[in-house]
């Protein structure tokens, strides 16, 4: 069934995107704004994923989340995603957290943040819910997930994916019998279960779920007088949805968009300064896991109308060079060497400087002479000349973070304190 087809469950299906977190681990970058609308892969903003993802996949009614430091995220949103038309009943809503009944007025969680909106969902009287968090860098076709749901017919649909064991300890762990019955869940356990056929990897959610409208609605207003619940969807529904036999596991491969099938099913949370610089970085390959050159499924966003990236001089000791790089809009590199980086939109790297496997952000400026390595300089961030940073661990450590894995992030206040210290 095409989804164009009216009788095709992705018609009937509203998706909610979280997008309310307050992503504290990634440190300075999400200062001044939430998780989804940190930059990623020189144009894009986290939470264009997801989006993306929902309108390539035929869900055209979209309901955003937000809580912590929204403004950004709800302008660019605003800016970027308001092509959808009304008139065709497609929509893109933001749903701040606000004082609806008596309990409270901020989220108390995932599902509490479901909770509050339930009246302005019922009025749309979808059949389906698709819940997605909103922090996540993947391309799923969300109809597929949807199709498997209807013929599964569970309840609850999770999408999981296969993760190393040693990492799995950051996800909610499940497993399955032969039908896909979800037979355990777990939320980010001390020692995660591992798979029989893998005994190295475990099963983990993506944060995507799919429900029967009626069925979740019942669920949430159950869960809402209990006073023991934390009202969060891993932590309290998909257990109690798990113990009762109605959760069933969808897994990424059969819904997974990637380049070609014998290609990995690709999927990162990008929720620590290591995943976030590593998840960029991986775009500079030849062939990147992550293919944003497909046109079929396309990644949108909001773009500033700004010139191409420009490369100047060629002098000797002074070329503007870019190898193994990403180069978003707008940017010049004016007589510096730029090796496997990513710059962002209007990033700037002056003459006399290297920059190696590090990520310039939007509007950042790398000042002359300063030599960079595994450093991620935050937006609007600006270099001094003579800046270097990533060859020293201690001195680095001590003026800016530095992470588990050697990776430096660089923020405007910590460049000023910088600058007051040195005066």
């Amino acid at each position: 069934m095409k989804i164009d087809d009216p009788h095709h469950p992705v018609r009937h299906t509203i998706g909610l995107v979280l997008a309310g977190g307050r992503g504290s681990r990634l440190q300075g970058l999400t200062e001044h704004c939430a998780k989804p609308a940190v930059p990623f892969g020189g144009k894009f903003r986290i939470i264009d994923f997801v989006l993306s993802n929902c309108l390539n996949s035929g869900v055209h009614q979209i309901g955003i989340m937000t809580q912590y430091k929204s403004h950004s995220l709800m302008r660019h949103v605003q800016h970027g995603w308001s092509f959808l038309r009304n008139e065709f009943n497609e929509f893109i809503d933001l749903l701040p957290a606000q004082q609806r009944d008596d309990h409270g007025s901020w989220y108390q969680g995932t599902a509490d943040a479901v909770f509050q909106n339930l009246d302005i969902l019922a009025t749309h009287r979808a059949r389906y819910i698709l819940v997605l968090a909103g922090d996540h860098v993947y391309k799923m076709d969300y109809a597929s997930l949807i199709e498997d749901h209807v013929a599964q017919g569970g309840q609850c649909t999770v999408a999981c994916i296969e993760v190393p064991l040693a990492e799995a300890s950051a996800f909610g762990v499940m497993t399955m019998d032969d039908t896909r019955r979800i037979v355990g869940f777990h939320e980010k356990p001390e020692h995660p279960t591992p798979m029989p056929q893998r005994p190295d990897h475990a099963l983990a959610s993506m944060g995507v779920y799919v429900f029967n409208a009626d069925y979740l609605f019942a669920a949430l207003n159950a869960d809402v007088t209990n006073d023991a619940s934390s009202h969060d969807f891993g932590k309290d529904l998909i257990p109690a949805m798990v113990a009762r036999g109605d959760a069933v596991a969808h897994p990424f491969a059969m819904s997974c968009v990637k380049i070609s099938t014998e290609a990995p099913s690709y999927w990162r949370d990008v929720g620590t300064v290591d995943a976030y610089w590593a998840a960029n970085i991986d775009l500079t390959a030849t062939t990147p896991e992550l293919d944003l050159y497909d046109q079929s499924w396309p990644i949108w966003t909001d773009q500033p109308t700004l010139p191409s990236a420009k490369f100047v001089f060629d002098d000797d000791g002074r070329r503007g060079m870019a190898v193994d790089t990403l180069v978003a809009c707008g940017c010049i590199v004016s007589g510096a060497l730029v090796r496997r980086s990513v710059l962002f939109i209007g990033a700037r790297v002056h003459s006399y400087s290297e920059v190696d496997q590090s990520i310039i952000l939007p509007g950042a400026e790398v000042g002359r002479r300063c030599r960079l390595r595994k450093v991620i300089v935050d937006e609007g961030c600006h270099l001094p000349e003579g800046t270097t940073i990533g060859f020293d661990a201690q001195a680095d450590a001590r003026r800016f973070y530095r992470s588990e894995a050697g990776v430096v992030l660089v923020t405007s206040a910590m460049v000023d304190i910088l600058k007051r210290e040195a005066l």
